[in-house]
């Protein structure tokens, strides 16, 4: 057959055509050098524990890169034996494990190299990975047999009443679920962007989770302790609604009182400080107090109620008052001398004495048992002392003398204790005066010109009769109390 010459040179570059296309389709595609001989390619063996859907040609990808494909499975005594043909170009690092998963939904399977730390040596030809740093996906006719028992064993009333509910329940919240579901969205993708904080925050979480796993005894009795709670404020609801609905009602009348007493609030708050302080200082009195205080009102009830149900019942309070005149006597000792001591009957109002005045007599008298030297020391518990000064130091109280005769003259104080005396008087022009010894100091005392009585330098009363203005012949107990005659 006779072909012109541009017919053959069609046929020529058709053929150097269908030449090159077969030799990228062996060399390129079908790699067949790899298929025949393994140029350019490693084995490796896959240890599973069953197959997965695995087959051979199957892809075997390492960082979403394919490099290299299933060359074989088959089966061992132990489970499932997968050789990978890897192509050497990659280096893979042997510490990794291998993952079987699913491609696509009609259940095309590839294995997936991950490795665990990049510093690992790389995989070399005739590695084995052991099963167990391999995982095959879930048999999926398992699942779906699983699937259908569990439906299967859902009453049928009871799913349709579920559905049912759950209509009822979200039925026309669709913006809702909408936003619901915006927000999750948005909390994700700003969780992926502080991710390394969330991971910290988990990892460092440890202790904390450490600490309540520790109290959850504490964490029980606290929630059983919240049930009472929330049951006694079931069982008292109208109460608690009560005090909901007319609380700011309160609430109102309290900040229009708070407003009206704005004005005179801070001036009463600083008087108030001053009291404070006061009760500060004296807050085992105010204790003590606190404390005698209900058995005081105890007694007072004891009186009205001793007649209660009785005849006697129009008597009222059961108390009986008796006078006991000068018992016992007045405390003279510690005082100023009978002659410095100021009338009773002086009506002007002097200066005080200087000096602390009050009954040095034992702690134990019967005499002015009320008096300054049994104060008790309010920073000293216990201890009994006339001034401050003496509950604050190691010193102690101690009497002049029994208290039946005046003592306060200083020559005769061995207690170390200053008696209060009246300031001297000017000294006296002693000129004219015989010169020699001074003269004795002359003795002087007031007396009442109605009855005659007057007080000795030693504290006693004495009366005289002849220095009393005449008296009736009948003198009762009355007439004792009224003043004299003029």
């Amino acid at each position: 057959m006779n072909l012109d010459r541009r017919i053959k040179i069609r046929l020529a570059l058709f053929t150097v055509i269908a030449l090159g296309a077969a030799a990228v389709m062996i060399f390129r595609y079908i790699d067949v050098p790899a298929m025949v001989f393994g140029a350019g390619h490693y084995n490796i063996t896959v240890e599973l524990t069953r197959a997965g859907g695995l087959y051979p040609s199957a892809n075997v990808s390492y960082q979403g890169t394919v490099v290299g494909r299933v060359e074989s499975v088959e089966l061992t005594d132990t489970g499932v034996k997968a050789v990978l043909s890897l192509q050497s170009a990659y280096k893979i690092p042997s510490q990794l494990r291998a993952e079987v998963h699913s491609q696509s939904a009609i259940g095309e399977q590839y294995v997936d190299l991950r490795p665990s730390t990049a510093e690992a040596p790389a995989l070399k030809n005739g590695d084995v990975i052991p099963a167990a740093d391999t995982a095959v996906p879930p048999d999926i006719d398992s699942l779906l047999d699983a699937t259908n028992r569990g439906l299967a064993a859902i009453p049928q009333d009871n799913l349709k009443t579920a559905i049912d509910e759950s209509y009822t329940a979200i039925g026309g919240l669709g913006p809702e679920l909408t936003r619901l579901v915006k927000g999750s969205t948005d909390l994700s993708i700003d969780a992926d962007k502080n991710l390394d904080s969330l991971i910290t925050l988990i990892e460092r979480s440890q202790p904390a989770l450490d600490s309540q796993a520790d109290s959850a005894d504490s964490i029980d009795a606290w929630a059983a302790h919240l049930a009472s709670i929330t049951h006694r404020l079931a069982a008292t609801n109208d109460s608690v609604s009560g005090i909901l609905q007319k609380g700011p009602a309160a609430a109102d009348e309290a900040r229009q009182l708070i407003q009206r007493l704005q004005p005179t609030l801070p001036l009463l708050l600083a008087n108030l400080v001053s009291i404070g302080e006061v009760a500060v200082a004296y807050q085992p009195a105010i204790e003590q107090l606190l404390v005698l205080f209900p058995q005081a009102v105890a007694n007072i009830q004891g009186m009205m109620t001793a007649n209660r149900n009785t005849k006697q019942d129009y008597k009222g309070l059961f108390l009986d008052f008796n006078l006991n005149l000068n018992l016992p006597p007045v405390c003279n000792t510690g005082f100023l001398p009978p002659q410095q001591q100021r009338v009773p009957t002086f009506q002007d109002y002097p200066n005080r004495p200087p000096g602390d005045l009050y009954c040095r007599v034992p702690q134990d008298s019967p005499f002015n048992v009320r008096g300054a030297r049994n104060y008790p020391c309010l920073t000293v518990p216990g201890k009994r002392a006339p001034s401050a000064k003496m509950c604050e130091s190691d010193g102690q109280y101690v009497p002049l003398n029994d208290g039946y005769n005046w003592k306060g003259d200083p020559n005769a104080t061995m207690s170390g204790q200053a008696v209060p005396q009246l300031p001297p008087e000017p000294a006296a022009d002693t000129s004219a005066a015989p010169q020699g010894l001074a003269p004795a100091p002359i003795a002087a005392a007031e007396y009442d010109p109605a009855t005659g009585t007057y007080v000795g330098p030693d504290g006693r009363l004495y009366g005289q009769a002849n220095l009393s203005q005449p008296a009736p012949m009948e003198r009762t107990w009355q007439s004792m109390l009224m003043p004299p005659d003029k």
